[in-house]
């Protein structure tokens, strides 16, 4: 019997469809329930002896993949996959499949609700009306303002389709990109200094946010940071909140998870844990996907 391992917190909590189609292929299924993204240690016990893995974001470097023997598939539940030496995989023989398609709308959506959550203030009235107050602060309309989005990709150019029809006027940045009809690619640079609102959809984690460029923001500008938690400089992105250099930010990846630092105690920052993909229709439609993609990639594995 093939021993398959299921890394991801969240998997087949929403529909069971996912895990009966590996049941019925009479799979001897391992599941994280931890209830939290896994060690190296952690990963290499639970998947020891495992022909194929449901993976989530946990870490495949080469010393993890040396420790597995025999496995022949990682089915990523997910588009990143950073977590993993495509190289050293590829050498040992070891499919690596993604679901890039699945999250799209879902990332893009979740964007757009933490912009109008920024400019009106959403989050912070919300916490002040549960502690007894009634504080009724002026936001600002998204209709209209300058939209930069650094990484215009399938999701960077979903949140584009989805600001047009707010009137937002739309520039982005991406060197693997050229001309995008009715959008302008700029550098960076120029979409910093122009932008009321920065939305990041990178795949790298390359840290492209650093003092330098907050400080060539707008002081009124708005960040948002739906990629990888590493393009923000995260201790300079507190400072120039703490100092009213830009106006606000929201959060959905971070340096380290669950994130603990001092961006929580900020007024004038959402915070969310990692949830890009977390809208039902989506996740359950990237976790069939998955399994798909794990069980045609079995069938040449004896």
């Amino acid at each position: 019997m093939k021993k398959v391992a299921i890394t991801t917190t969240s998997f087949a909590k929403s529909d069971t469809r996912p895990m009966e189609m590996l049941k019925e292929e009479g799979l001897e299924i391992v599941v994280n329930d931890l209830g939290r993204k896994l060690s190296k240690d952690e990963t290499v016990s639970l998947c020891n002896g495992c022909v194929a893995i449901l993976a989530g974001t946990e870490n495949y470097g080469r010393d993890v993949l040396m420790k597995l023997a025999g496995l022949k598939v990682i089915s990523r539940c997910g588009v990143g996959l950073e977590s993993i030496d495509l190289k050293a995989a590829n050498e040992m023989g070891i499919e690596v499949i993604n679901t890039p398609f699945g999250p799209t709308t879902a990332v893009a959506e979740l964007t757009v609700a933490l912009i109008l959550d920024l400019l009106r203030k959403v989050s912070f009235m919300d916490r002040t009306v549960r502690s007894g107050g009634w504080e009724k602060i002026m936001g600002s309309l998204l209709s209209g303002k300058n939209v930069g989005i650094i990484g215009f990709g399938r999701i960077g150019e979903k949140v584009a389709a989805l600001l047009e029809p707010f009137g937002c006027k739309i520039m982005y940045t991406d060197i693997t990109r050229g001309a995008v009809k009715n959008f302008r690619n700029v550098p960076l640079t120029e979409l910093l200094k122009k932008s009321d609102i920065v939305s990041i959809h990178v795949s790298s984690k390359e840290t492209l946010i650093s003092e330098k460029e907050l400080m060539a923001m707008k002081k009124s500008a708005l960040i948002v940071n739906m990629s990888r938690g590493e393009v923000v400089d995260e201790s300079a992105l507190y400072r120039a909140l703490k100092d009213g250099h830009i106006g606000g930010a929201a959060l959905d990846v971070f340096n380290e998870e669950p994130y603990g630092g001092p961006l929580k105690y900020l007024d004038n920052v959402v915070l969310t844990p990692h949830v890009g993909s977390y809208a039902l229709e989506a996740r359950i439609g990237m976790e069939i996907e998955s399994v798909e993609n794990l069980l045609k990639s079995l069938k040449g594995v004896k």
